[in-house]
């Protein structure tokens, strides 16, 4: 389990490199405002046996290694293109909502993919033609986050809107050369740091973002 920098996120600590199957399953559980569907909770306990997974703990635990159940916020991430890469799920522990989880993981995710020349972000929600409190708060979290809404569709997920929202990363100095050339240089070394996601069933409360953080 690799710690990963998370600058505005005290008291929290983002840790990446262990998939957390238990923990997501354990969150969504936990979590029926937001996803309500068993299928879609089989589907992303599935998916995060293969996704790049990130962990939120509180910081100030001195126990030495954890435990998976420790873990009060959980981020999979999926990359679809050299370039492009999505926050497929989020869900955070309700007990500890708006106190900088969510943030977090985020940055956590966004300082990974901009050192690997990923330059476009985006995650999928609960469209606003959809009046649920819960979700409004969501897509309001990810527009604090520097989301912005580009599109809402139907279709997608069977009677709900999907909303999607889209980020623009900046490349940190000293990140050089082309993403594709770059790309096609880490796949001959063998590193993904966030893979290629898999087309998974989707539906309504699953909000790639989950809960509100």
């Amino acid at each position: 389990m690799q710690p990963v920098p998370a600058p505005a996120s005290p008291p929290w600590l983002v840790t990446t490199g262990q998939q957390a199957p238990q923990t997501v399953e354990r969150l969504l559980r936990s979590l029926p405002d937001w996803f309500g569907i068993e299928s879609s909770i089989v589907d992303y306990v599935a998916s995060a046996a293969e996704l790049p997974t990130y962990l939120a703990w509180p910081a100030g635990d001195k126990r030495g290694p954890r435990a998976e159940h420790d873990a009060v916020g959980v981020l999979l991430a999926a990359r679809h293109f050299p370039a492009a890469a999505e926050i497929y799920l989020m869900a955070v522990d309700q007990a500890v909502h708006r106190r900088g989880v969510g943030r977090a993981m985020v940055e956590a995710l966004e300082h990974d993919l901009a050192r690997d020349r990923v330059r476009l972000l985006q995650v999928k929600t609960l469209g606003p033609s959809d009046p649920d409190p819960g979700y409004q708060r969501t897509r309001l979290f990810y527009q604090a986050m520097g989301f912005e809404p580009l599109e809402e569709i139907t279709g997608l997920w069977p009677d709900n809107p999907s909303l999607i929202m889209v980020k623009a990363l900046a490349l940190p100095v000293g990140v050089e050369g082309t993403v594709a050339a770059g790309h096609d240089r880490d796949v001959q070394r063998g590193e993904h740091p966030v893979s290629r996601v898999r087309q998974a069933r989707r539906s309504w409360a699953e909000g790639a973002s989950g809960a509100p953080a």
